[in-house]
């Protein structure tokens, strides 16, 4: 029997497997967050299927697909039964139309547990696009400072101790500058990042506020949904702040630990011509070769830091400001700062909060 669900029907159900059952194209570009590729036509299969679909005759198109599918359904059932493990599925493709429906019955008839998503894919994305658009359900803390003052780092040992911190350049997979895609590969897609931003919030949605590190309305080739970046305006904006020995010491840490690091990094120096000149940008490149690293560190440092302004000290301009040079002591003011501010006290049993008391 193939029960047919919404979104939110689905969210209640645990332990299922999320079955897409579009083109390996369609699941690059976005899908649900957690969903198994299982393509009922491949991308050339798909095209071939339209253009017969669009130039010829509906009836014929869906002769050609039946042509196709038929001998792939043996195999395809296998690897879904495989991915299941007992489990129920719950397919869904475009619009919740034949790709799933036939799938679905023949999965039904061979015994797995089927659900089926109404809908489809762009019920979902529906339903990312009217979170994004209505007023941002959260306060936005943000956590400001130059670059290498270990945002991230305190985001990390937030999320760690239970406080809804959200990390918006991990999601991106980029760190917001020119050298931001260093050692991480390609961004996810606007639609995927997107929903993989809605998901987190929603692991969240017990708290009144998150915690995010100051991001211009684009990071890398990714856009901020302008609920988002209004709320961080508007938020309580704290001050980070570290010695110049220790954000030169973790930044070498952090671009360096990847293959070919100095490549790429040398890559994405070539975009800052235009603002730094070519007799600057060709001694960065020296210092690149010579493996000065920390030399090389400190010039990004002063064009930065001269770029994005914030005070290297505690400043009244922020709502709080904390050292970061002492990362224990630095983690501790920050969550005192936060339990205060929110009103929720780091020893309460609420879910996602850390229990101090113990």
């Amino acid at each position: 029997m193939i029960h047919d669900i919404t979104i939110e029907e689905l969210r209640k159900i645990k332990d299922i497997v999320l079955l897409d059952v579009r083109s390996e194209n369609e699941y690059e570009e976005a899908t649900i967050p957690g969903a198994l590729n299982l393509p009922l036509f491949n991308n050339e299969e798909r095209a071939m299927i339209g253009t017969t679909y669009v130039q010829i005759s509906p009836a014929l198109a869906k002769e050609q697909g039946l042509a196709i599918a038929g001998p792939k359904l043996d195999g395809l059932y296998n690897q879904a039964r495989q991915w299941s493990n007992g489990r129920p599925v719950a397919l869904f493709c475009w619009r919740g139309g034949m790709r799933s429906k036939s799938l679905a019955t023949v999965f039904a008839l061979m015994g797995l547990s089927v659900y089926r998503l109404q809908g489809g894919y762009k019920a979902y994305r529906h339903l990312v696009n009217d979170y994004f658009t209505q007023e941002f359900p959260f306060k936005v803390v943000v956590l400001r400072g130059n670059t290498g003052v270990g945002k991230t780092e305190l985001l990390k040992r937030l999320r760690a101790d239970g406080y809804p911190a959200i990390d918006l350049e991990n999601i991106a997979n980029n760190r917001g500058s020119v050298f931001g895609s260093v050692g991480l590969g390609s961004a996810p897609s606007q639609k995927s990042f997107e929903s993989a931003l809605y998901e987190r919030l929603r692991e969240v949605e017990h708290f009144p506020y998150i915690i995010v590190e100051c991001e211009s309305k684009r990071i890398g080739r990714i856009n901020l949904p302008s609920s988002v970046y209004e709320a961080m305006n508007a938020g309580p904006q704290i001050l980070v702040y570290d010695s110049i020995h220790n954000r030169i010491e973790r930044l070498i840490k952090e671009y360096t630990s990847y293959p070919n690091a100095t490549l790429e990094i040398k890559s994405a120096l070539g975009r800052l011509t235009k603002n730094l000149g070519h007799n600057k940008i060709a001694q960065c490149h020296s210092l690149l070769e010579l493996g000065n690293l920390e030399e090389f560190t400190e010039e990004m440092l002063n064009y930065y830091d001269a770029l994005y302004s914030y005070p290297n000290h505690p400043s009244d301009d922020y709502d709080y400001s904390i050292s970061h040079e002492d990362p224990d002591k630095g983690i501790k003011e920050l969550e005192d700062y936060l339990d205060h501010w929110s009103g929720i006290p780091g020893r309460t049993t609420l879910p996602g909060i850390r229990d101090t008391a113990k």
